[in-house]
């Protein structure tokens, strides 16, 4: 396996401040209704079972091993580049039809009815180029979000799915602290 880039993220200290969705939308120039980042808020008993806990699921694309979105584009606006497997969108080559957001397992296509496109977060290239994180990484004030080199986050421990979150078959890029509870 190549090199693939991806995410890893640690559900167990992310206070749902959503300050990574913010620095994705600001850095982008993100339109009002279009998020290449979410965070969603789900909840969850505690160990014991005795009471409600809240947790977070930052989500973006997960520049899959084998991306749905490119395996359904009608007119191939979607590549995974071999270099550091980013899945990167042409958007000059999009043409509405919205197949790629159906496809996409964790919603992290965003439709634009004004563009009349689809749009997803391309992991910053451009500032990764400049040897900078992606500026959701650097949103988040507690450091629950990272980026780097899937084969360097396999570490003990590291898990693939967390509460909130299935792997599905199209292989994401995302790695998750052990969850505690």
């Amino acid at each position: 396996m190549g090199k693939q880039l991806g995410f890893y993220y640690n559900s167990n200290y992310c206070i749902g401040c959503q300050a990574c969705e913010t620095a994705c939308k600001n850095k982008n120039k993100l339109p009002v209704g279009i998020h290449w980042r979410q965070v969603d808020h789900f909840e969850t008993k505690n160990e014991n079972n005795d009471r409600q806990v809240d947790r977070y699921i930052s989500r973006s694309c997960m520049h899959c091993k084998q991306p749905a979105c490119a395996a359904v584009c009608p007119v191939k606006a979607f590549r995974k580049r071999p270099e550091d497997g980013i899945v990167v969108q042409d958007r000059e080559k999009c043409i509405g039809c919205r197949a790629c957001v159906h496809a996409c397992p964790y919603k992290a296509v965003a439709f634009s009815n004004q563009a009349v496109k689809a749009s997803k977060c391309d992991l910053c290239i451009d500032e990764l180029r400049q040897g900078e994180e992606p500026a959701c990484v650097r949103g988040c004030p507690l450091q629950v979000l990272k980026a780097g080199d899937l084969r360097e986050m396999e570490v003990k421990g590291v898990v693939k799915e967390c509460q909130g979150f299935l792997k599905a078959a199209t292989g994401p890029s995302i790695r998750f602290a052990p969850e505690k509870r």
